[in-house]
């Protein structure tokens, strides 16, 4: 749990000649991420000894993560860096994947930067900017992770980033009491699904919450609905053809995957007025679920941040999630999922430390006591997650059975993955015919 301390804007007089009396003494533990005082040899700082001769430092962190998780986020390290001294500052962006591509050609570059999109993360470790993981964190990262997720940023033999959070995609959420209350039934098939769009249309009740706004990043929503369509309903060999582009973006089989989708994102019967989605910001698009305006949200478990606080996330509760339906009973249900990588751009002790302390499993369980949140780290104690689709989805992911694949466009070519794939789906949306969509992104694909 977070140190219990004042802040230096509250302190006595007493505490602030403490602190000065240190400063002058040589301690270098002082000054952390919030500024405030803690003393290194308390018991509370014991799971941070090995980073306390660090010198103390300054590390900038780059990330998308805002907001509540944001917040969330920097408190699950705050006790590392009051315990060691080390200022973490950090900046989170909704213009992530556009940013960081002008912070790093400007030569100005964050220590550490998350990312979503490995593809991203491949164009910055083939330039040679973004750094093999130091030793100790990538020990700690082959010790953590299984291969299937560190081989998404491993090079010749070598680890350049350690994975944060994970998500499950391939997830739709529901009122629980609402479905009772109507009669609805949890389906399992595609075909079910949409039987039970079409009796809640039939009710006068909206089935399909649905919004793409997201700034920069605008039409990412509809990428992960085709993305878990193929996965469904080809399987994961044509899915990683797919994404490895070894078979054209426009392949027949993806036109036939994106059509379904639209058999419901561009169903005035079932979201409504189709245009609205082009306006409806992503995070705000579930929310109408509790009041019963709206049926069903297919989109990740990290949406659990985003219902208003007190929301009861389980089986029983406001709100829950069920698998999105088997499409091919060759195939069963895959996972589609993904998360955040954590990579180094420059290898100061303090930076080092840092990108250490991330790969351990007392910062996978920090965060996850704050909520919204898990790791994929194989030693995360479950017991952690606040609610019981994180317990769900991360009992998912280490499922030896399960079988998982990563979000397509996050794991593209940059260009395309978070270029030229939103805009396409947007323009989709609006009303673009699905072949010349298809056809678009294609041609955008580098040589």
């Amino acid at each position: 749990m977070p140190l219990s301390l004042p802040s230096p804007r509250h302190c006595s007089p007493l505490a602030a000649c403490l602190s000065l009396a240190l400063l002058t003494s040589g301690c270098a533990y002082l000054q952390g991420g919030g500024g405030q005082v803690a003393d290194p040899d308390s018991p509370a700082c014991a799971p941070f000894r090995e980073w306390q001769d660090t010198g103390g430092g300054r590390v900038e962190v780059y990330a998308s993560i805002r907001d509540t998780e944001g917040e969330a986020m920097q408190a699950a390290w705050d006790d590392f860096a009051r315990c060691t001294g080390i200022h973490i500052s950090y900046e989170g962006t909704g213009e992530f994947e556009a940013q960081i591509q002008v912070k790093i050609a400007g030569g100005n570059a964050p220590d550490v930067a998350f990312f979503p999109q490995p593809g991203l993360l491949a164009r910055f470790i083939e330039s040679g900017d973004a750094l093999p993981l130091p030793a100790g964190a990538a020990q700690r990262a082959e010790e953590g992770w299984t291969a299937d997720w560190l081989d998404y940023v491993r090079r010749d033999g070598e680890l350049y980033a350690t994975p944060l959070g994970a998500n499950v995609k391939s997830i739709v959420w529901y009122s629980p009491g609402f479905f009772a209350d109507n009669g609805y039934e949890i389906p399992e098939t595609w075909d079910d699904m949409i039987a039970l769009s079409d009796r809640m249309a039939g009710d006068g009740v909206t089935p399909w919450c649905a919004g793409i706004e997201s700034g920069e990043a605008t039409g990412w929503p509809v990428t992960d609905w085709l993305e878990a369509v193929v996965l469904r309903e080809y399987g994961p060999d044509v899915y990683d053809q797919w994404v490895a582009h070894e078979i054209p973006f426009d392949d027949p089989r993806i036109a036939a995957s994106l059509d379904r989708v639209g058999d419901i994102l561009r169903n005035p019967d079932y979201v409504g007025e189709v245009q609205s989605i082009l306006t409806t910001a992503q995070q705000d698009a579930g929310l109408p679920i509790l009041d019963g305006e709206c049926g069903m949200y297919l989109i990740g478990s990290f949406y659990a941040s985003n219902w208003p606080e007190g929301t009861d996330i389980s089986p029983d509760g406001d709100v829950f999630t069920f698998d999105l339906p088997e499409m091919n009973p060759d195939v069963g249900r895959p996972v589609l999922g993904g998360g955040e990588f954590a990579a180094g751009f420059s290898d100061r002790p303090e930076v080092v430390a840092f990108q250490e302390y991330l790969a351990t499993v007392d910062y996978a369980d920090r965060r996850a006591q704050a909520g919204a949140w898990f790791s994929a780290h194989q030693d995360s104690d479950l017991d952690a997650l606040l609610n019981a689709n994180d317990r769900f989805a991360a009992e998912l992911l280490r499922d030896p059975g399960t079988v998982f694949r990563w979000d397509g466009g996050d794991n593209m070519p940059a260009t395309v993955g978070s270029g030229t794939f939103w805009r396409g789906m947007t323009d989709w949306v609006n009303g673009d015919d699905t072949d010349d969509v298809l056809a678009y992104i294609e041609n955008s694909w580098p040589a």
